[in-house]
């Protein structure tokens, strides 16, 4: 991470579906990134109610030289995340060479997140129902997943009894 470019504010961006990971994972992987002189960007606050995720997160991730997602059980229950996700991977596609993006499976099988199955697949497809009006945005949602599912990434607290 030395040496980073002049473009990027921050060294990690950290998307996580609160309820699951704050007070567990993710704020331990947290704490140890800044303990080793990592900035690091998480949304410290619960996202306020409102249809779109703040410009603020949104300038974040594009000053991110890295993003790291956490995919846990309920990660596609929320909008917010999945208009993260789509906005990590657009800013990924502009510039490969630039950024990194890790996912992190959580107590999810990564095959469910990329094929959108099992109890994932159902979270999702309850939020989907909630917006069947927006297509496009839904289709972006899966595309998005499919895509970040599919890169290398680390598996923690996965077994079988999570499907």
């Amino acid at each position: 991470i030395m040496g980073l470019q002049d473009s990027f504010t921050y060294d990690v961006y950290l998307s996580f579906r609160g309820e699951d990971t704050r007070y567990g994972f993710t704020g331990n992987l947290y704490a140890a990134l800044n303990q080793r002189g990592i900035h690091t960007f998480t949304d410290e606050l619960t996202l306020l109610q409102g249809e779109e995720i703040s410009s603020s997160l949104l300038h974040a991730i594009e000053k991110s030289k890295i993003a790291i997602i956490i995919f846990s059980p309920n990660y596609a229950s929320s909008r917010w995340c999945l208009d993260e996700l789509t906005k990590i991977l657009d800013c990924y596609e502009e510039n490969k060479t630039g950024r990194l993006v890790l996912p992190v499976f959580y107590k999810v099988d990564p095959s469910n997140v990329r094929r959108c199955r099992g109890r994932f697949g159902e979270t999702l497809a309850k939020l989907e129902d909630r917006f069947n009006h927006d297509e496009e945005r839904v289709n972006k949602w899966r595309d998005s997943l499919r895509k970040a599912a599919s890169l290398a990434g680390f598996h923690f607290g996965y077994s079988f009894i999570f499907n």
